[in-house]
């Protein structure tokens, strides 16, 4: 765990209010203070209660994880959530956002939104007076880098110096990855196929980043190169929500993209496995990787919960 000489809190305090819409939204140090916060309540070393609080979930896009996770986090702070289903409320009758976020700010104390375009996020942050995350957007999805990087500080301890590399669709997982990656001195490597490369903008984001960290980012199209002796080793599924019509043409363009034993062979040693699921076993992982004693897949997404519980409890000022 990173040594913070006024305390975690002290590192935290900027974040109460704040909307979390991107992993560039926290510096490094508050990135890393988070983590630590997130070992901390899950070591039951910490307790926190914000009283009575209450998280709205606006959630567009179908999820097990993430809702599940931010439902247990608030109960777990003493708080509740509600569900605001767009089938069920006026969201779904064509209600202005502008209108939704402003009455839910008189009703909740924090939002996580869960959709597709980033630029909707953006516009509840606008209106919305209370803290706004992004539960995952088609452009980036913050909330599950900081539980990815919880899971390698929990297998290797210091993260700076460690290699991520990243195989498949260059999608909002892998665009968080960069970003979070890059503040906290990581090395990320994304090989991807080509035409399926992350954004060129938030590489060149990224990379504007690791000058302050000393890590690196690099994108390539040779799976096998990408992952040569790097420590963590992370797959995604090839289509993402919304792009169930391109499954096909995607299945072809990522042949040789699998994440499987031969790819792990290629990596460190002592490299773990990745996935921020749902996984389609035999398609983007090896169903052999998934259940390896390299996996640490089951843990990452236990981190869900911890990892949004520490972000929580910092945005709504509980430490």
């Amino acid at each position: 765990m990173a040594s913070f000489p006024h305390g975690v809190a002290a590192v935290l305090a900027p974040v109460k209010g704040a909307d979390f819409l991107s992993s560039s939204d926290l510096t490094c140090e508050q990135t890393a203070a988070l983590l630590d916060l997130a070992i901390q309540l899950k070591r039951g070393e910490r307790r926190i209660d914000l009283g009575n609080r209450v998280l709205g979930l606006i959630f567009k896009k179908a999820s097990t994880r993430t809702r599940v996770s931010f439902q247990v986090a608030m109960a777990r702070l003493g708080g509740q959530t509600v569900d605001l289903d767009p089938q069920v409320t006026q969201l779904g009758r064509g209600e202005p956002l502008e209108d939704t976020a402003r009455v839910l700010s008189r009703f909740c104390d924090v939002l996580a939104v869960r959709t597709f375009a980033q630029k909707e996020l953006d516009d509840y942050a606008k209106w919305a007076t209370i803290p706004v995350i992004n539960a995952l957007t088609d452009h980036e999805h913050p909330c599950q880098a900081l539980a990815d990087f919880l899971t390698m500080q929990e297998a290797f301890g210091d993260l700076k110096g460690q290699t991520l590399a990243y195989v498949g669709d260059g999608n909002n997982v892998a665009h968080s990855l960069m970003i979070c990656g890059a503040l906290l001195g990581v090395n990320i490597r994304i090989g991807s196929p080509k035409g399926f490369e992350p954004l060129s903008e938030v590489v060149e984001q990224a990379n504007a980043l690791v000058v302050e960290s000393g890590s690196s980012i690099t994108v390539l199209n040779d799976p096998f190169e990408t992952v040569r002796g790097a420590q963590a080793l992370y797959t995604d599924v090839w289509a993402s929500m919304g792009q169930e019509e391109e499954r096909l043409n995607r299945e072809k363009a990522f042949q040789g993209f699998c994440l499987d034993e031969a790819l792990l062979a290629k990596a460190d040693s002592k490299a773990i496995v990745l996935h921020c699921l749902p996984a389609h076993r035999g398609e983007e992982i090896s169903s052999g990787l998934i259940d390896d004693g390299a996996s640490r897949i089951f843990d990452q997404a236990e981190n869900r919960l911890h990892a949004q519980q520490a972000l929580l409890a910092a945005l709504l000022g509980g430490l």
